[in-house]
């Protein structure tokens, strides 16, 4: 079987894992409110694509090691973080985004979510970022 196959196979079965498992993990809270029906076609849009997003992440995880190893493999150490910020930065919004639908108007549970993630996230794109740069400069 293809790679290309496997990377689809194993990101839809994640996607509809993770759509299914969403409420299980993150119960709507009791009071919270409750989408208009003009707002929640809206939700269930922004949840698939977290949902493959995830899948994609998971999928990169099992898959594209190699193929980042094979940019600059003398850079073992940035290569494994490049690895794990792009799989972060595609798997981090179901968890993320759950988590700010359950959290409430709990300002503390907010920072935590803002550092845990918003941070994280930042720190990600600039390890991406800066392996981009060294991968450009070191083929040019």
């Amino acid at each position: 079987m293809k790679t290309k196959t496997k990377v689809v196979i194993v990101t839809l079965v994640c996607a509809i894992a993770t759509f299914l498992l969403t409420r299980v993990i993150w119960p709507d809270m009791m009071g919270a409110p409750v989408p208009t029906s003009f707002q929640l076609p809206f939700f269930i849009v922004i949840a698939i694509v977290e949902d493959i997003a995830f899948g994609l992440g998971v999928s990169f995880l099992i898959f594209g090691y190699k193929s980042v190893k094979n940019v600059m493999p003398e850079a073992k150490n940035f290569t494994l973080a490049t690895y794990i910020s792009i799989a972060w930065l595609l798997m981090n919004w179901w968890p993320h985004d759950n988590l700010h639908r359950v959290n409430g108007m709990n300002l503390s549970g907010l920072i935590k979510i803002d550092i845990g993630f918003h941070i994280t996230l930042i720190v990600a794109a600039i390890i991406v970022a800066v392996y981009f740069l060294r991968s450009l400069k070191r083929n040019a």
